[in-house]
């Protein structure tokens, strides 16, 4: 009995306190088990809309209550980027904050989340050889000679990780900064007297003796290269077409179904919340648009300010702003809709310290040294692997080292540090879905006329600071127009439409509408779409 009880405060307290505490960044496997547990809270529901080549799941999270398709919507997508593992995080806990902490916000507002459209990049985090990858598992030959993954990464150094590697070479373009020696920078001028020059590479061989190396990895298409917008044809891991991988159709088929998505919260490199996209007259006036249009980026500028009201981090080396065949660029220029990404973190910018006794003009910073002495503040000290001679056939007689910042590092915080940053965003994510377009009637006017003939005014406004279609949706046409609908027998409208199509409300406009009805009773008017919504207002004849 007493062994039994023992049993019961061992199984009570691994309940309450799980033995396995999350600690670094989760595996495809946990990140199915956590949005599993969303799932079950109720306010979710979860499908996987395909599988990559490499066997992973493509996950979609939808979030809400009642008609979830009639309701305005932000689709929140992480992993557009293999390497990116903070925005599969980020993407899961937005998701599980929105059910647990905003479940009012559920009744008027859909949430769709696709948390990692990168899984098998994704899964190289936790592989055995670490290094930054982007595409899936698909077999393709990058180089376009004729085979399939023949040169690689190679491990020279046996550590588990691939880092760069460096070669001395008097036609070196690199020198060691004067700083941190252990970082390489571009020389500038000639050679100073007992200068070292080098060359670098990332770590590996020559293994087609083509003189170029790791040009065909294992690896195939990546999803954030592979889109249709200025998709980057010929390139390495972009495809031979567009769309080519079957996560990639899966995810937009879904979207194109999903007529309620008004926005897109994007969690990627690509940034254009802590610093706006710039209006390009000309770009603008092309005919295969080549910048956002005059209005949208007003609207960028708003929700920009709000973002870093919201978010304290600073964004330091922020100017991605797409390179083509990107998720961020598809979704406002194809599909229409307001998008917006950010990486959600940043090497934040560390002041360069005054030396008085060194008049001379300052070390050049870039963003490795830049991050080293954040690091170094930080007291990280998990972040380099330190230069190490290895032999290289390809450069016999030669001092050969391999290297570097690890993997991740960069682009990716302490996991420790995640669950500041996903609050922060969640509260973005909340401020950005109160302000979607919201139809309203307002000023109701009812008049008799002669011959049992009623007329109604009344105004229809749309309550929010944002339109009730971006400016490049209501181009493209691929956002559905306002329908205003009066539920009354054709012949007994007199004057006005049973039904009628509007276009574009901006920020906090109106249109007026009016009918004359015949009859008594009473009638019921209906507006809106379904990224803004339905009004309804019942109306006594």
């Amino acid at each position: 009995m007493k062994q039994n009880f023992i049993f019961f405060l061992i199984a009570a307290f691994l309940a309450i306190f799980p033995a396995s505490a999350q600690d670094d960044y989760p595996t495809n496997k946990e990140i199915a088990k956590r949005l599993q547990q969303i799932a079950s809270s109720g306010n979710a529901k979860l499908l996987s809309l395909t599988k990559t080549e490499g066997g992973q799941d493509i996950w979609a999270l939808q979030i809400g209550r009642g008609d979830l398709e009639n309701k305005p919507a932000i689709a929140i997508t992480g992993g557009v980027e293999g390497f990116h593992m903070l925005s599969v995080e980020m993407a899961l806990q937005v998701a599980e904050q929105l059910v647990e902490e905003h479940s009012d916000l559920l009744e008027s507002t859909t949430f769709y989340v696709f948390p990692n459209m990168s899984p098998d990049a994704y899964a190289q985090y936790h592989s055995n050889l670490k290094y930054e990858r982007s595409g899936n598992a698909a077999k393709v030959d990058q180089d376009r000679d004729g085979e399939v993954s023949e040169d690689g990464y190679e491990d020279l150094n046996r550590d588990g990780y691939i880092t760069e590697m460096r070669i001395e070479s008097p036609l070196g373009k690199y020198i060691a900064h004067k700083d941190y020696p252990q970082i390489l920078v571009e020389a500038e001028g000639r050679a100073e007297s007992g200068e070292k020059r080098y060359l670098k590479y990332y770590e590996g061989v020559d293994n087609d003796k083509d003189q170029k190396f790791n040009e065909d990895p294992t690896e195939g298409i990546a999803f954030n290269k592979s889109l249709t917008y200025k998709f980057a044809a010929f390139e390495p891991l972009a495809g031979e077409f567009p769309v080519s991988q079957e996560e990639t159709r899966a995810l937009l088929n879904y979207l194109f179904e999903r007529w309620n998505i008004f926005a897109f919260v994007t969690f990627a490199p690509e940034n254009n919340l802590s610093n706006p996209l710039k209006y390009d007259k000309s770009g603008a006036e092309k005919r295969l648009v080549g910048s956002m249009l005059e209005k949208d980026v007003a609207i960028n500028k708003m929700v920009s300010d709000l973002y870093n009201e919201t978010v304290s981090l600073k964004a330091y080396n922020q100017d991605n702003q797409g390179k083509g065949g990107d998720f961020f660029q598809w979704a406002y220029f194809h599909f229409g809709r307001l998008s917006f990404s950010t990486p959600g973190w940043w090497v934040p910018e560390m002041k360069q310290e005054k030396n008085d006794s060194i008049p001379s003009k300052k070390s050049k910073i870039t963003p490795e040294t830049n991050f080293l002495a954040w690091a170094e503040k930080e007291g990280l000290n998990d972040i380099f692997v330190n230069w190490t001679e290895v032999d290289h056939p390809d450069f016999p007689n030669r001092k050969v080292e391999v290297g570097g910042i690890r993997p991740f590092k960069m682009t990716n915080p302490p996991y420790s540090m995640v669950d500041s940053i996903a609050k922060q965003h969640t509260d973005f994510v909340v401020k950005l879905a109160e302000m979607k377009p919201q139809l309203e009637f307002h000023n109701l006017k009812t008049e008799k006329l002669s011959g049992g003939l009623t007329r109604i005014t009344v105004d229809i406004l749309n309550n929010s600071p944002l339109p009730t279609h971006s400016e490049m949706g209501e181009r493209s046409r691929w956002l559905q127009k306002l329908q205003i609908m009066v539920n009354k027998d054709k012949e007994d409208i007199l004057a006005g439409n049973t039904i009628k199509l509007s276009g574009k409300l901006g920020a906090y406009e109106k249109e007026t509408i009016s009918w004359i009805v015949r009859g008594g009773g009473t009638v019921t008017l209906k507006a809106g779409a379904p990224h803004t919504g339905y009004a309804s207002l019942n109306v006594k004849l």
